[in-house]
């Protein structure tokens, strides 16, 4: 679908057009472009990419493919922040960081709503990216990273989640996708690395042979500001809960220009990923909350480092 550069200085290697959506290509003026979440919808590449709005305001946007790599934004909200109602404090100041799972036929989108109470996860539901529908807000306060399995476990749902308190990504379970519990931590940053002072989950979670392969960002605080990576780590195919291993190393990092300068520097984060019929692992993700790019990489040199850990994950 995409080429990609041969070898780089990551493990997942930058598509050489990057970045995909910028500011300057858009037909209508916003302060910035932050990520992406992917779908894979009638053989078409959708992505949905969240906007700041001049008025500090966020939602969140379609951008369809030309078939030529080349992607335009529609104008118009695909979920914008609800206006009435008793969710509507909840989402006062935006929806963000769509991460969308297919099972199905229907497409759950995950997402951030932020309000006067803090970050909440919220989820709605799509069959055809015409139309959208709520199914409401489905976490308590200042949780985030909201990203959902594509299969359920023993009969139930699947999602993992980043409380703010301990900055560690969690797993949960739902019978109806409205109620969760039963959660579990799944892992947490690790003292002396690259994810040292928080970690959340990034693109919902492919299966591989080796089992659930999670694309998660990593943060280190530095002296000039917090550095966002990209690591990776497979869970159990069966019980989600346990690491198979995880990188230690990250897959990407900002090094590029469009990386390191823009609303928030040194950073690169992601909210979708899919795996394409030739093995390839293709990456969306925001840069510097500038732009949205994307990367490639291979199973095999994904597994190669995650089996490679020699941390207590």
């Amino acid at each position: 679908m995409f080429r990609r550069h041969g070898h780089g200085r990551d493990i997942a290697h930058r598509w050489e057009g990057n970045p995909l959506i910028r500011i300057e290509d858009m037909d209508f003026m916003c302060a910035d472009v932050r990520c992406a979440g992917v779908a894979l919808y009638n053989e078409e590449t959708i992505l949905l990419v969240t906007i700041e709005h001049l008025s500090g305001q966020q939602s969140i946007h379609l951008a369809r493919t030309d078939g030529r790599q080349t992607f335009h934004l529609d104008k118009n909200p695909f979920l914008a922040p609800i206006a009435e109602g008793p969710d509507a404090q909840h989402e006062v100041w935006g929806v963000m960081d769509a991460r969308v799972t297919v099972m199905d036929g229907i497409y759950y989108i995950m997402y951030l709503a932020y309000g006067k109470h803090g970050y909440r996860i919220g989820l709605a539901t799509t069959k055809d990216f015409q139309s959208v529908e709520r199914v409401g807000l489905i976490s308590e306060p200042d949780t985030k990273g909201g990203t959902l399995f594509p299969v359920k476990f023993n009969g139930r749902y699947a999602r993992l989640e980043r409380p703010q308190q301990g900055h560690a990504v969690w797993l949960s379970y739902s019978d109806d996708l409205r109620h969760w519990g039963d959660s579990k931590r799944v892992m947490a940053p690790r003292f002396g690395y690259w994810d040292n002072t928080r970690i959340g989950a990034g693109a919902p979670p492919m299966l591989i042979d080796e089992g659930w392969l999670v694309i998660y960002y990593g943060v280190k605080d530095t002296s000039s500001g917090p550095l966002f990576r990209l690591g990776s780590v497979i869970l159990d195919r069966n019980d989600p809960s346990k690491v198979v291993g995880r990188s230690n190393i990250p897959i990407l990092a900002p090094r590029e220009k469009y990386e390191r300068i823009g609303d928030i520097p040194n950073l690169v984060y992601s909210t979708g990923a899919f795996i394409d019929s030739d093995g390839k692992i293709h990456i969306f993700y925001g840069a510097a909350d500038s732009c949205v790019c994307m990367a490639t990489t291979g199973i095999d040199e994904i597994c190669t480092e995650c089996r490679a850990s020699t941390s207590a994950f």
